[in-house]
């Protein structure tokens, strides 16, 4: 798909939520006239933002406004419209790519830092912290990694996340049941609820788990590939103890609920089965993964497609770095949901352009090329802020912009605590 049909399937999803302002906005009577500020402008500004500092978005993008006046009418614009323009850009995405008749998504969480704000929803009190605590938002995002798009997200209160619900959530969305799919998931996604959703929602699943999970501790620790079956139970009857059925508390001596999630205490014993499939690492360890594939799909399959899993983790890096939310422009928290959702939608419209460009390869490069994705995003902003842009020209400057690709190259992952840039430190945009 050409660029420009891309940018105008994105303009046109912009374009319907723009009309329905009576539920995008707080009050319409503040976008009835002709303004400096008109709502389509301030949704197009949103959606091109980058991390400099307010003053020089505004000059970059052309706009002839002052940073109080757009912060004014901003406010009036509901976060929900920025989803809605996601969703409704989405829904014109053909797949883009499968494995053995599956589509491959991965599922994984995102902490996005928000300029500090005591009183917002948001801020999370810590007394060793030495301002008392921060402020932020976790996004939870099924990704397509073959595509590159992400598919749904959810946006949660840092505070208050919750990554296997949010999924759960998902599952059972239409966009889920567009084709068959496969959700990949690392251990904080193991559980026997989401395992039970996966099976109803008709979604296959492929999740790493630890080998003292209680229904594979009893395999031996070495590389197989194996079904298991086993019976849950909430009840803790001598006679179920006897059957060996594996206990869910869903609530402790005290009546609270437990931090296992059980949704599924109506069906009791609720039986369960399940793939096992566990590899060797380079390293000696070994790595245990559940799964409902069939067996037309190997262990070299499943090995191969959890790998595919560390796209999601390279594509929080562009969302961060390449569409601006690492620089929250605002405290409001409401204003943090417009452009979270804004980076989602603005990162798939890249997204979706890059992948269809092929650089030219040179058989006497010892690499091959591909496109330098942090160049080729920059240029597709400004490709859809500007409406007179070639497209052709757009295409041949990402072709120039290209990096070797090395494969297996590694580098030590560096765990370290992300802030969001001060807005006293705003690089020039």
């Amino acid at each position: 798909m050409k660029p420009d049909i891309i940018k105008a399937l994105l303009n046109e999803a912009i374009g319907r939520e723009v009309l329905m302002k009576g539920a995008n906005i707080d009050d319409i009577r503040r976008y009835s006239r002709n303004r400096k500020l008109p709502l389509e402008t301030m949704v197009r500004f949103i959606l091109t933002m980058g991390g400099g500092n307010l003053t020089n978005e505004l000059i970059a993008a052309g706009i002839d406004a002052t940073p109080p006046a757009f912060v004014q009418q901003r406010r009036r614009i509901k976060p929900v419209l920025f989803q809605k323009i996601f969703q409704d850009f989405n829904k014109t995405e053909e797949l883009f790519a499968d494995y053995k008749g599956r589509r491959i998504l991965g599922v994984d969480g995102t902490t996005v830092s928000l300029p500090y704000h005591k009183d917002g929803e948001t801020f999370i009190p810590i007394d060793t912290h030495p301002r008392g605590g921060y402020n932020a938002y976790h996004v939870t995002p099924i990704y397509d990694l073959l595509g590159g798009t992400y598919i749904d997200a959810v946006c949660q209160v840092q505070a208050a996340q919750d990554e296997q619900g949010g999924l759960i959530s998902m599952l059972y969305k239409p966009c889920m049941r567009e084709h068959k799919s496969v959700v990949v998931g690392d251990r904080g996604f193991e559980g026997y609820s989401l395992v039970a959703h996966c099976q109803n929602a008709g979604v296959d699943f492929l999740i790493r788990v630890r080998p003292l999970m209680k229904a594979v501790r009893a395999l031996e620790m070495k590389e197989l590939d194996t079904d298991v079956s086993f019976t849950l139970t909430t009840s803790q009857s001598r006679a179920h103890r006897e059957l060996g059925y594996i206990l869910m508390q869903t609530t402790n001596n005290s009546g609270h609920k437990n931090r296992a999630r059980w949704d599924f205490a109506h069906i009791n014993p609720f039986p369960m089965s399940f793939r096992v499939v566990r590899f060797k690492l380079p390293t000696g360890e070994f790595e245990t993964l559940i799964t409902s594939l069939p067996r037309t799909f190997t262990t070299e399959d499943i090995e191969r497609m959890y790998h595919l899993r560390w796209n999601i983790e390279q594509s929080f890096r562009n969302l961060k770095y390449r569409q601006g939310l690492i620089a929250i422009h605002s405290i409001r928290d409401d204003f943090a949901q417009q452009q979270i959702w804004a980076a989602l939608t603005m990162h798939n419209f890249c997204q979706r352009i890059i992948r269809e460009i092929e650089p030219e390869q040179n058989p006497a490069n010892k690499y091959k090329r591909r496109i330098n994705a942090g160049v080729a995003m920059q240029l597709c902003k400004e490709y859809f802020r500007d409406p007179y842009a070639d497209s052709d020209a757009l295409v041949r400057e990402i072709m120039k912009h290209t990096e070797a690709e090395r494969p297996g190259r590694q580098s030590e992952r560096r765990m370290t605590t992300k802030t969001c840039t001060s807005f006293q430190y705003r690089v020039p945009s």
